[in-house]
């Protein structure tokens, strides 16, 4: 086990699948002699050249297009897309053709395409450099959407994506490229396709992914400290949803609390509170509850505080669905 950050994490695996298989390149802007922006394709170039590890013009329709080439002559492509908010230049070919070939083709072009896409706000950027657009890609047939939480799955499910025959949208939580954790390159983790329970609990089932995993966590310890007992389960995949684990939690707490920094309308929350009052209606003691981005484009930097999700509402919406008195009811207790 090596100690390494998220970032470090996401190098690590991308250097063992370039290593693994020489039909795997990277594509994306500045990802080579500069390493990428966030530094996460450092010394890839160097290391295995610039036919493997390839700087693109800044053009990201051109980007995603030129991996359908690529796949569809049994390459690997991994493409970057700088930040979230650019990967729009690029959408049209990537529900429109890299999420369709497989299908159009009845099963005779794969599209092994893995499009790395650093998403979220916390680090104080720009406009179009902090938005969340994963429920675009969650809601487009033929795509998988995964993000990670941690070093040991950035480094894990990174390189599963890049194996994957399937095309993967990889959101990455680029405030938490710097957290630390314990990496094993051999280690034998959990599928990407599979949401993983990180705390036990008995009174609320908390679903986060992401950059707010941390943040989950942080509010089961200190709920804990109030005697409320959280299971915090990280979903790790957004597209197909991992179900079952979160269906057997609820039904043994009874309540739910989904979060994420995206907009709440159409958002992965919506979609995770519909299904689990259908599978789980006759066992909840409370409506779920949502605690998510706002409905407003994404705001400056010097308010984003205000805008992402934090321990403080996380705590208000478990307090929500105990029934407690929260931001909704004010001092006067819930029925």
């Amino acid at each position: 086990m090596t100690e390494m950050t998220l970032g470090a994490a996401l190098n690590s695996g991308l250097r063992r699948a370039l290593a693994d298989d020489d039909k795997v390149v990277l594509l994306g802007e500045d990802i080579g002699k500069l390493g990428g922006v966030f530094r996460v394709t450092d010394k890839l170039q160097e290391e295995f050249g610039p036919r493997r590890v390839i700087d693109t013009p800044l053009a990201e329709a051109g980007i995603i297009g030129t991996a359908v080439g690529l796949a569809y002559r049994g390459y690997r492509p991994v493409c970057e897309i700088q930040f979230d908010g650019f990967i729009y230049p690029g959408f049209d070919q990537i529900v429109a053709q890299v999420a369709k070939l497989h299908y159009r083709t009845r099963g005779a072009v794969k599209m092994p395409i893995t499009i790395r896409v650093p998403f979220g706000g916390g680090i104080g950027a720009v406009e179009h450099h902090s938005e969340s657009p994963e429920a675009y890609f969650a809601h487009t047939a033929g795509l998988r959407v995964i993000s990670c939480s941690n070093p040991q799955d950035a480094h894990s499910m990174i390189r599963e994506a890049i194996a994957c025959d399937d095309p993967v949208l990889f959101f990455e939580p680029k405030r938490r490229y710097w957290l630390k954790g314990e990496v094993s390159d051999d280690a034998d983790g959990l599928p990407m396709g599979n949401a993983r329970v990180l705390t036990e609990g008995s009174d609320v089932t908390l679903v986060a992914y992401g950059p707010l995993v941390p943040t989950a966590l942080d509010a089961a310890a200190a709920a804990a400290e109030d005697g409320t007992s959280i299971e915090v389960i990280d979903l790790r995949s957004l597209s197909p949803i991992d179900f079952a684990p979160i269906e057997a939690s609820v039904r043994k707490t009874g309540r739910l609390v989904i979060t994420h920094e995206a907009a709440q309308s159409g958002g992965i929350g919506a979609e995770l509170a519909a299904a689990i009052t259908e599978r789980c209606f006759f066992w909840l003691e409370a409506a779920p509850a949502r605690v998510t981005g706002f409905d407003t484009p994404y705001p400056p930097a010097a308010l984003e505080d205000a805008f992402l999700p934090d321990l403080d509402r996380l705590l208000d919406a478990v307090d929500r669905v105990m029934g407690r008195r929260n931001s909704l009811t004010g001092w006067k207790a819930s029925a």
